[in-house]
């Protein structure tokens, strides 16, 4: 039964079990709300009795009730704690857990995932969809397997009392479940139409915040606001078509649970004159038509969410299917070297991106790959860092294949510095920090310096105490962009990946900072990628990468006297800059 529950409903072996707890105490609370019928039946019994004509005399006194009753609403008490326990605070438990699971899969997904996924359909996942199924699981779905239970247990009993009673009690159910259910498809389809157009709506704010600066360039403020105003009207529209769809539906439905108590009265009222029921019994079975249909009634309130479990439990299970990549932890290179061996690689099917590319990155040099946009330079650098993995061929480090090396161990032997640098909102001391975790002020300050970040910190209000706000929002580019080659020389790793690491700087900061560059390369494998022919003019080999493939490789002495592509580059920059690019 739990791997049942496990499967359907995507929950832990642990969640599981606290759902049947909780669907066992919701059941017995459903009984226990029925205890107030049980006191007017003992009450009806004892008093009501005698006066029909049949023999005996009421027995207890006043304060016999009063027991009973505090006896009640005791009984109540404690099996409402109980339920509000195994129900509320252990789904909590679990939407908390769940949401650690999903986090934790995230640390293990490869890092081009984030890249292709929606950060804004991500985002919703982790928190939207989570806040929902804890609201589902602690507001419906143990009150529908208990109501549904309860229902049964007591059209059992009733029935055993009164047949005729009964049947005039109980039709209206199985007619409104007839009627949920045919509502089922209209609903979810109606549903998925409310979760798109939220949807659209959140890309399009992410949109607008991401590219706010475009946006006013290009004096775009009033497009963005009025498809904005568009996607905004369609989702309120879409938001109250639901409710007036749901709300039909569940109040239709609560009106055909009702006609029970209209039936009760009047068939009650037919078998009372003729003499097939006495009064006692019609009174038990009216008191029983007002309170039998609560639970149920409870549950149509949560109608909505309750058919959306499917959905939000499907997208559940498409991140906890995600592949992650694994290898070992245990890692122990000959050496740093970086050997691309016949790599294939595409993002998707049929559009391939690296064709049989091969070349050697050796430990102590730098290894600049060049060429046109689009030719796979980036790519390559990323797939050495195994952001992705190859579709075929084999990457090497230390003549290891890192598709065998777990991600997280692989990755400690990387300093990167790509051209889109993340920042966070804490102050530019624990912003260079982040290369290292637990590295003093001094060794942080050193690094700092050498990255040519002292300029401009001094003048900050706090100095490297500054908080520089989201993504570094305070600080230009290239002031961006020497913290991120700050952190890269406090990591101090064997390998250096830069991506475009100085295009963002004008040509006498890049001169500059050079000098910490020069610092963070020495004695370590390097890849370098640049369109400036100066920032590769001193490393030791040029890789032209054209089309997903390697065109040239060799020193740039090498290639200038083939006067192929690196040769073309070369003076197509010199005559942009009058002969001074080559360096």
């Amino acid at each position: 039964m739990l791997k049942f529950l496990m499967d359907r409903l995507a929950l832990s072996r642990k969640g599981a079990g606290d759902f049947v707890k909780g669907t066992f105490f919701t059941l017995l609370l459903d009984f226990a709300l029925m205890l107030p019928a049980v006191y007017v039946f003992l009450f009806l019994d004892e008093y009501l009795r005698p006066l029909t004509g049949e023999a005996g005399v009421p027995g207890n006194d006043i304060r016999y009730y009063i027991a009973i009753a505090v006896l009640f609403i005791i009984v109540t008490w404690v099996i409402a704690r109980l339920q509000y326990r195994s129900t509320y605070t252990t789904i909590y438990e679990e939407s908390a857990n769940r949401r650690l699971a999903l986090a934790e899969k995230l640390r293990k997904l490869p890092l081009s995932f984030f890249a292709e996924k929606n950060l804004s359909d991500l985002s919703s996942t982790i928190m939207q969809d989570n806040t929902e199924l804890e609201h589902t699981f602690s507001h419906a779905v143990p009150q529908l397997f208990a109501s549904v239970i309860f229902l049964t247990i007591m059209g059992i009993m009733v029935f055993v009392y009164n047949w005729m009673l009964a049947l005039a009690l109980l039709w209206p159910a199985p007619l409104a479940l007839v009627v949920i259910l045919l509502s089922k498809k209209m609903q979810r389809k109606n549903q998925k139409n409310v979760y798109d157009q939220s949807r659209n709506v959140s890309e399009h704010i992410q949109e607008g915040l991401d590219t706010i600066q475009e946006i006013k360039a290009y004096s775009n403020e009033e497009k963005y606001l009025r498809d904005l105003d568009r996607k905004l009207d369609n989702y309120e529209r879409s938001l109250i078509s639901g409710e007036l769809v749901i709300g039909l539906l569940v109040n239709s439905s609560k009106g055909l649970l009702k006609l029970g108590l209209v039936s009760v009265i009047l068939v009650g009222a037919g078998l009372l004159v003729a003499g097939s029921v006495d009064l006692f019994t019609y009174l038990v079975f009216l008191i029983l038509a007002t309170l039998i249909f609560e639970p149920i009634n409870e549950v149509f309130n949560n109608l909505a969410v309750l058919f959306y479990l499917d959905v939000r439990i499907n997208r559940m299970r498409e991140m906890e299917a995600l592949p992650v990549y694994t290898g070992r932890t245990e890692f122990s290179p000959e050496n740093f070297d970086i050997g691309f061996d016949h790599v294939d690689f595409s993002y998707e099917t049929g559009k391939q991106v690296l064709r049989d590319v091969s070349f050697i990155a050796k430990q102590g040099e730098i290894t600049a790959l060049v060429g046109p946009s689009g030719g796979g330079k980036s790519t390559s650098a990323k797939l050495a860092a195994r952001f992705w993995d190859v579709n075929s061929g084999r990457i090497l480090l230390g003549n290891q294949d890192i598709k065998e090396i777990d991600p997280e161990t692989l990755l400690k032997y990387y300093s990167v510095v790509f051209q889109d640098v993340v920042l966070f909102n804490t102050s530019v001391m624990e912003n260079i920090r982040i290369g290292r975790h637990g590295a003093s002020d001094e060794e942080v300050l050193r690094v700092a310096g050498l990255a040519q970040c002292d300029e401009f910190v001094n003048k900050l209000p706090d100095g490297y105490q500054t908080v520089i706000g989201e993504n570094g929002e305070k600080l230009s580019g290239g002031e961006r962009q020497r913290i991120s080659i700050a952190r890269a020389l406090l990591k101090d790793a064997p390998i250096v990946l830069l991506d475009e690491a100085t295009a963002s700087l004008d040509v006498e900061n890049e001169t500059r900072i050079q000098a910490g560059i020069s610092e963070l390369v020495r004695n370590k494998t390097v890849l370098v990628i640049a369109h400036r022919m100066r920032t590769v003019a001193t490393a030791d080999k040029i890789v032209v990468l054209e089309n997903g493939m390697v065109k040239e490789s060799g020193r740039p002495e090498e290639l200038k006297s083939m006067n192929g592509i690196f040769a073309g580059m070369v003076r197509r920059q010199m005559e942009m800059t009058g002969g001074k690019a080559a360096g």
